[in-house]
């Protein structure tokens, strides 16, 4: 894009205005728990005007003459908290648990906590919430808030799911891999089970798609079992501005706007939309070094991103102070799974970081691309909640009708060895006759297998080996770690390994401050932690230091590091070590400072994501000749260039980055996966 000094807003005119309104009725539904009009009534009064309170008997009967409901609910109309207790209050509770999942932790947590409210109870009574790691209900749990991850990992210990009345797919518009693979699973279960209600609960959802995929009419039985309802919501007009040119810098244009916004404009919050956690962290940090250099305390400057620990998440939800306005700094995770009360204007950058997966090279990147129009309608969508807003789009008209009308779903553009192991576990053998309700393409099924077959997880007839595929298929992590951990215990270091899981679960530790001055002293302190054998090496040793030296904010503030991601990893430490311990039964012991064990362990879940260093001075994978580039956050960005490495992840921006890196011996991939690589098969270096 060409660059300008500052951004220059274009009003639309009225009748794009009007258009503009139109397609925001069909925005996408979000958790009504968190926008309330009716805050100061009662509970009870609270649900009845709700929305969806007048349909409530609409909605019993069609679960009772169907069995599946396709629900079209348009944004704030309350589906997400008042179904599953309209369906309690009818008695379906009786027939077995009441289960809603949804696309992330967040959502289920706090729907969970609203629920739980709204019935004057605590979650863990009557309303429970289960999401990786954390697990509140009990015996008498009745209505139960889960991500699809769960409820996939349900369907091992009960493949018809018979504990369950009803299951919900909420936001099932998002169209992710484990959407996608519940919905296929469920379409199996329904036709065994006829008594299981399902409602696939959406607001852009392609209802007529949904309703024919869950609809089993034949010749011989005419009946429809699949019906849809749509509901009303409520949505103020908003108003939608474009730059003149394209901007630079969509993270700084995004602190510049959001400044003029608190100048210029009346009150409300402000929403503002990047691709990832890095960048959010960026832009908060320039918020609040502008709010700290003009020395007024206006603003309350939050971030939001999805591996932020839970208490963190909450506190976008609550109101800032009289005379203090809100801006909440969110990847797309505030594009529909939350809503966050009091926004009046939204800030889109433009961009959203995907996975995206290379069957050639058996890589799965993360791409940072241009959002659809879809996408970008649900961003402007929260303005419009609790009076008129405002939508600050960083890009031209120009370049918003060039966009792709829809996302593609995930199942079609990444890398599937948590699907299929998912499947392999339930059961189901041939994963390519699977009924997707959008069928991945062949080669990224192809390449699962083979990476699969590769890490001893599946046998020579593509069934679950025993007992690491089973093992694999149990763990919430992706194939690679879990292959990693399952290693560790053989090698006697699984105390360190799941030090290096938590941490890389929090993707980033290190603080990065913007003033001069301080990145020189970020940077000398990243340096003490930092060793040549690579990335994980050295988030290992910031854990152990932080552990050492008390776990306290002091310490992280002398060292600049992220508190709240390092005691996020503790926690998420402590649950995976009572999971692999108890559950999947891997002994814990340390490996005492031996380096080279922690590296071969490394290589042997990750052997696929070799590269090395290629005599023209760039890497290239091993399987697929792919150039790839030291990421310049990587421990090795600075230091002599190994010749061999093992990357966790890619990210495409300028050029391909590899991620999260260890150095390795070129002996050690044809010692740990000799079924895989052989020495004519490293290119000549």
């Amino acid at each position: 894009m060409s660059s300008i000094a500052k951004p220059k807003f274009l009003k639309p005119d009225d009748d794009y205005f009007a258009s503009e309104r139109d397609a925001q009725a069909t925005d996408n539904q979000v958790t009504t728990f968190v926008f309330n009009a009716h805050h100061s009534l009662n509970i009870d009064a609270q649900r009845e005007r709700l929305p969806i309170r007048k349909y409530r008997d609409h909605i019993l009967y069609c679960l009772e003459n169907f069995q599946t409901l396709v629900l079209v609910g348009e944004t704030g109309c309350g589906k997400s908290t008042q179904v599953p207790q309209f369906l309690y209050e009818f008695g379906w509770h009786t027939k077995g648990i009441i289960g809603i999942t949804e696309p992330r932790r967040v959502s289920a947590v706090t729907l969970a906590d609203r629920v739980a409210s709204e019935r004057g109870e605590i979650v863990g009574q009557t309303v429970g919430v289960s999401v990786r790691f954390i697990d509140k209900f009990s015996p008498n749990t009745h209505i139960k808030y889960m991500t699809e991850g769960i409820l996939l990992r349900e369907m091992l210990g009960d493949p018809l799911l018979t504990k369950y009345s009803v299951i919900i797919i909420d936001e099932a518009h998002e169209r992710n891999t484990l959407t996608d693979t519940s919905l296929g699973l469920l379409k199996k279960i329904a036709k065994k089970r006829e008594s299981l209600k399902i409602i696939i609960s959406s607001a852009t959802i392609d209802a007529e798609f949904f309703k024919d995929f869950f609809n089993f009419k034949t010749k011989k039985s005419p009946k429809d079992t699949a019906t849809i309802i749509s509901i009303e919501g409520r949505m103020h007009p908003v108003e939608t501005f474009y730059l003149r040119d394209p901007c630079p810098d969509y993270v700084q244009e995004t602190v510049n706007t959001a400044l003029k916004i608190h100048k210029k404009e009346r009150n409300g919050d402000i929403l503002a939309f990047l691709t990832g956690q890095e960048e959010v962290i960026q832009a908060v940090n320039l918020l609040k070094d502008h709010s700290e250099a003009s020395g007024r305390d206006d603003l309350l400057i939050l971030p939001m991103y999805g591996t932020l620990p839970n208490n963190d998440q909450l506190k976008v939800f609550f109101g800032a102070p009289k005379g203090i306005r809100k801006i909440v700094v969110a990847t797309n995770i505030a594009e529909t799974s939350i809503t966050i009360p009091g926004i009046v204007f939204v800030i889109d950058c433009g961009f959203v970081k995907l996975k995206w997966f290379n069957p050639e090279s058996s890589t799965d990147s993360l791409v940072i691309v241009p959002v659809s129009k879809a996408a970008a309608e649900q961003r402007s969508g929260r303005a419009g909640r609790v009076k008129p807003g405002k939508v600050y789009r960083l890009y031209t008209e120009e370049d918003f009708e060039n966009l792709p009308d829809q996302t593609p779903p995930e199942m079609r553009r990444t890398e599937l060895c948590s699907t299929v192991l998912h499947l392999k576990a339930l059961g189901i053998d041939n994963i390519l006759r699977f009924n997707f309700p959008s069928p991945p393409p062949a080669k990224n099924l192809l390449a699962a297998l083979e990476t699969l077959y590769a890490l001893d997880a599946l046998d020579e007839n593509g069934d679950l080996t025993q007992p690491i595929g089973y093992t694999l298929a149990e763990m919430p992590l992706d194939a690679m770690m879990g292959k990693m951990l399952y290693v560790s215990g053989q090698m006697g270091c699984a105390v360190e390994i799941l030090t290096i899981i938590a941490m890389m679960q929090v993707q980033n530790v290190f603080s990065k401050p913007s003033t001069g001055q301080g990145q020189i002293k970020g940077r000398v302190a990243k340096r003490n932690f930092e060793v040549e054998e690579g990335d994980l090496i050295t988030l290992l040793n910031v854990y152990t230091a932080f552990v050492e030296n008390g776990r306290t904010k002091e310490f992280c503030g002398q060292n600049f590091l992220i508190y709240r991601n390092l005691k996020r990893a503790h926690e998420l430490r402590s649950q995976l070590e009572n999971l692999a311990q108890n559950k999947l039964g891997i002994p814990m012991f340390s490996c005492q400072g031996d380096i080279d064990v922690l590296r071969k362990c490394i290589t042997a879940g990750f052997f696929p994501n070799a590269a090395y260093l290629h005599h023209s001075g760039v890497y290239r994978t091993i399987r697929g000749n792919t150039e790839l580039s030291i990421h310049p956050i990587s421990t090795l960005y600075t230091l002599q260039q190994p010749q061999f490495v093992i990357f966790c992840e890619l990210l495409q921006t300028t050029q391909l980055f590899m991620k999260d890196l260890t150095v390795i011996k070129e002996e050690w991939l044809t010692e740990l996966a000799p079924h895989y690589y052989h020495k004519t098969t490293v290119r000549d270096y």
